[in-house]
C-alpha cells in the first residue's frame, strides 16, 4: 500500500469539493478524500481554523474565504477578469447573448468570467467551470495557439464526446485546428449541447503568446456567424490590448516563441 503524504492528504479535503460538491459534511470528505474519519476531521480543523474551509450551522463544511483571497492572486484569474470586463459588457452589451472569457489549464478549458444573456441559449457553464479544448470555441482558440507537441499529443488522446457534433476523429480536429491558425477564430458548432454555436478568438498577452479566449455563444438555429466574428474579434483585440498586447504595425504575422502566429485582425 502506497503511503501518502501530508501535503497529498490535505489536498485531498480540499480536492473533495468540486461544484457538485460544493457542500460537504465531514464523513462526506473522510469518503471523497480516500481518508480515515480520524484523519480527515484533524486535517478539516486545520484547515478550517486557517480559513481554508467554513463550517456552517448545521455541520457541514464548505470553501472557505481565505482561498478566495489567494486564488486573486493568480495572473490568469481576477487581475485578467478585471482587465477583460469591460470589453466583455461592450460585447454582451451588442448581442445579449452568453459571453465567456477562459483560460487553459492541462488539457482543459477553464471559466475564469461568463456574463448570462436574459433569454439566450442555456449553456453547461458557470466561473470555475472545465471542459476538454476540443469541444468548445474558447477551447479551440486556446488549442490552436500551442506547440505542435502539445496539439499532437492531444488529437492522439482521447476526445471525449457529448453530442453527435462533438469532434471526435482526430484528423477532423487537426484540420479545424489549421483552419483557427488561418482565420483567428474558431467556431464550435453543437460540440457541447446541440442548441448552441459559439464563435470565440484568442487573447493575447504582452509578448503576444495567447494567454486566454474570448466567445459568444448562441443559439445553433439563428446563429450568424459571419455578424458574430467581427464583434468577437473587437473584444478579443481590446482585452489583448488592455493586456499589454501591441499588434505588428504591418498587420503582417508575428512570431511569438519562435512560432509564427495570426494578427486576429483578419
Amino acid at each position: 500500500m502506497t503511503v501518502r503524504s501530508a501535503p497529498d492528504r490535505l489536498l485531498s479535503v480540499l480536492a473533495a469539493f468540486d461544484h457538485e460538491h460544493p457542500a460537504l459534511s465531514l464523513t462526506d470528505i473522510s469518503r471523497r478524500a480516500g481518508l480515515t474519519l480520524t484523519t480527515a476531521h484533524r486535517l478539516v480543523g486545520a484547515l478550517t481554523e486557517w480559513g481554508a474551509l467554513e463550517r456552517d450551522e448545521s455541520g457541514v463544511y464548505h470553501v472557505g474565504l481565505r482561498l478566495w483571497e489567494l486564488a486573486a492572486l493568480a495572473p490568469r484569474g481576477l487581475a485578467l477578469r478585471q482587465i477583460a470586463l469591460p470589453y466583455l459588457e461592450d460585447l454582451y452589451e451588442a448581442t445579449h447573448e452568453n459571453v465567456q472569457l477562459a483560460v487553459r489549464d492541462g488539457a482543459e478549458v477553464v471559466y475564469i468570467e461568463w456574463l448570462s444573456g436574459r433569454s439566450s441559449v442555456g449553456v453547461h457553464i458557470r466561473v470555475g467551470a472545465r471542459w476538454p479544448l476540443h469541444a468548445t470555441g474558447v477551447g479551440l482558440a486556446l488549442l490552436a495557439s500551442e506547440s505542435p507537441e502539445f496539439q499532437e499529443r492531444y488529437c492522439a488522446g482521447p476526445l471525449a464526446s457529448f453530442t453527435p457534433y462533438t469532434i471526435t476523429d482526430p484528423a477532423r480536429l487537426r484540420r479545424i485546428l489549421a483552419d483557427v491558425r488561418r482565420t483567428g477564430v474558431a467556431v464550435s458548432d453543437r460540440q457541447v449541447t446541440d442548441d448552441a454555436l459559439s464563435v470565440a478568438a484568442p487573447v493575447r498577452g504582452p509578448g503576444g503568446a495567447v494567454v486566454a479566449a474570448v466567445s459568444i455563444v448562441v443559439p445553433q438555429v439563428d446563429a450568424q456567424v459571419p455578424v458574430l466574428i467581427p464583434a468577437v474579434r473587437v473584444a478579443a483585440r481590446g482585452i489583448s490590448r488592455a493586456a499589454g498586447w501591441q499588434p505588428a504595425v504591418d498587420g503582417r504575422q508575428s512570431t511569438v516563441g519562435g512560432r509564427s502566429t495570426v494578427d486576429s485582425r483578419r
